[in-house]
């Protein structure tokens, strides 16, 4: 089974990701066009002796209008609908499980299988829908596990399976709106930080970007779409040439290097001076921000003197601070106190960083920032547990 431990060092990592090619595989199993561009699927349709305008047919009816059968597809002629039946698949991630809190969230426990890339490893994955009075906000995975091994994190204590396909990543956005189609807002907002680092997943993840911000597809706006990072530069560089893209934000969590070492390997690797030099020169269209995470873990980074390092380390961006309190799990670490967050936001605001307290939601079903680790367990027995249907 290809699983680092969670505990190897970031750089030990690097070495074997370079050489770890999980798409490797052949595979005999039906073509799945979930995750496939327009261009792919007109490529496809010409394969199999059909019009190429016939995949861009189907684009519009699997993402545009969510129709994940063929036989719903009836801006196809028939012969076509049965023909694809037999030989192509809308392979959805399936839905195991569900945690409903009290606040609405629902934290989903996705099976994902081999795909059309014959990824061999089946995995489960998790995927949070969190709605508002206007809105809804999709927290997304990008890899199955993480191997980054940020110490606060309960996600980090499942090491690397594997990476997602972009159909699966896509997939999670579509699922989550399906199950909850009688509800929706009419604003959707997807944030990539779920499972996993996006950036070392880079093709999968904009492959699935360029399908869920596509008008004519999942139609998500830029402006309502985040990816969340560690700090890897050059998929930070890589980013910004990107033509569609969503924001970018950064989990800083320490005020010094010594201090964010100590919770997050991969600064050795990318430590502050490079992480922030990026920064600096990240193209941020006329209306975006950069954001930098900072989760407070009490006793440890909350202080009144690493809120005015931070200030310092953030002298000359465009930037704003979301504040996360440490979501209890069984790691070594504390909440920090409530006044001691109120002194760090009030010492960044004065010095004209925005900074906002973010309340984590989902707390109760372990779907909140830093919790998703498929604790499958009696930890959840007082949690309204609703079955796959």
């Amino acid at each position: 089974m290809n699983v680092i431990p969670s505990g190897e060092s970031v750089v030990q990592f690097f070495a074997w990701y370079d050489d770890f090619n999980m798409s490797s595989q052949t595979s005999n199993v039906s073509v799945n066009l979930l995750g496939k561009s327009r261009e792919e699927l007109r490529e496809f349709l010409q394969t199999l002796g059909e019009q190429a305008y016939r995949g861009a047919q189907i684009y519009h009816a699997l993402y545009a209008e969510r129709r994940f059968d063929f036989g719903a597809m009836t801006n196809l002629p028939a012969a076509l609908r049965e023909r694809l039946s037999r030989n192509a698949a809308i392979a959805l991630p399936q839905v195991a499980r569900r945690y409903l809190s009290p606040d609405g969230t629902v934290r989903y426990v996705l099976a994902i299988g081999s795909g059309e890339r014959g990824l061999a490893k089946s995995a489960n994955i998790e995927t949070v829908f969190m709605p508002e009075e206007n809105r809804q906000t999709i927290c997304v995975s990008t890899q199955a596990g993480c191997a980054v091994d940020c110490r606060f994190c309960l996600t980090a204590t499942l090491g690397l399976v594997r990476n997602l396909t972009a159909g699966e990543i896509a997939g999670q956005v579509l699922v989550a709106l399906e199950d909850n189609r009688a509800a929706l807002k009419p604003q959707t907002n997807i944030v990539l930080m779920g499972q996993g680092e996006p950036l070392l997943n880079y093709d999968a993840v904009m492959a699935a970007l360029r399908i869920l911000l596509d008008p004519n597809a999942i139609a998500i706006s830029p402006k309502h779409a985040t990816l969340s990072t560690s700090g890897v530069v050059p998929g930070i560089e890589q980013l910004g040439r990107e033509k569609v893209r969503p924001k970018l934000a950064i989990s800083l969590n320490a005020s010094s290097d010594q201090q964010r070492d100590e919770i997050m390997p991969i600064n050795r690797k990318y430590p502050l001076d490079k992480l922030l030099e990026a920064c600096r020169n990240y193209p941020l269209r006329t209306w975006e921000h950069l954001t930098f995470e900072y989760v407070l873990l009490g006793g440890f980074n909350d202080s009144p003197d690493d809120a005015r390092r931070v200030v310092r380390l953030l002298a000359n961006l465009r930037a704003k601070v979301n504040l996360i309190p440490w979501n209890p799990g069984d790691l070594p670490y504390e909440k920090p106190d409530a006044k001691r967050v109120a002194e760090f936001r009030t010492i960044l605001t004065d010095k004209d960083v925005p900074a906002f307290v973010r309340a984590s939601r989902g707390q109760d079903v372990m779907a909140a920032c830093g919790q998703l680790a498929l604790l499958e367990s009696a930890a959840f027995s007082s949690a309204q547990i609703s079955p796959a249907l």
